[in-house]
């Protein structure tokens, strides 16, 4: 029940035109776009300003200092600090949020680094199970690695995936290795062959397929409000 009485609870949060409020849970983004960005720290701050009153209203504490305002630009120009509560903002150059290092030229290469340590990782816990030495069949080596070690690059592809390829290619790597342990492959075995004979495919191709998928989904949605997020929105 808690999640619902949650969102019943801040259903009434203010809103704008000129301002973008994303929700899940307790975690909360907002944005303000705009070519000026005097002006979107305006649009911004308005915003904070009146969502001040209403979390005086209804008892709810922010943690100023877990909270951060990012300026997404390929600019130079920052946008003006912004505060709540009285308390000014840390002003960072990437915010993790949902799972998801959004940098400040959205490049996705935080993201994507992060990735690569928290699957090598993954990869040396495992490694007993699914290396050289393991006594499992290809076919149960395979089954690990899409159970564990694929869900942790996968998520979030369909934004990550527009990244530029010397980024994805860093996932790619990883992937070619690993299948290349998984079937204790020689030096001459090429990487399409892995791919081939194991069904996996390259991540290239998986980016493609996940967000048709995704873009497809949204299109058929019976709600209406997930048919708009196709929708840019305006500055």
């Amino acid at each position: 029940m808690s999640p619902l009485l949650y969102l019943i609870f801040t259903a009434d949060i203010p809103t704008r035109n000129d301002i973008v409020i994303a929700t899940f849970a307790n975690d909360t983004a907002i944005m303000a776009s705009n070519e000026n960005p005097q002006t979107a720290s305006l649009s911004l701050q308005t915003h904070l300003n009146q969502l001040d009153a209403w979390l005086s209203n209804w008892r709810i504490k922010v943690n100023e200092t877990k909270s951060a305002q990012v300026t997404f630009t390929n600019r130079k120009t920052e946008c003006s600090v912004v505060t709540i509560n009285g308390t000014q903002l840390p002003v960072k150059n990437e915010v993790k949020y949902l799972g998801l290092i959004l940098d400040q030229n959205l490049t996705w290469r935080p993201h994507i680094t992060a990735k690569k340590t928290q699957i090598n990782l993954k990869l040396r816990q495992i490694n007993w199970l699914i290396g050289r030495k393991s006594k499992l069949t290809i076919e149960n080596k395979l089954l690990l690695y899409k159970a564990i070690i694929k869900p942790i690059w996968s998520y979030g592809i369909q934004l990550w995936g527009c990244a530029k390829p010397s980024n994805t290619q860093v996932i790619q790597r990883i992937q070619s290795k690993t299948l290349r342990i998984v079937f204790n492959a020689p030096w001459y075995v090429s990487n399409k062959t892995l791919h081939k004979d194991s069904r996996i495919p390259f991540v290239e191709d998986e980016i493609i397929r996940i967000t048709s998928r995704y873009l497809l989904n949204l299109t058929e949605h019976s709600n209406e409000q997930v048919n708009q997020l196709l929708i840019p929105p305006r500055p």
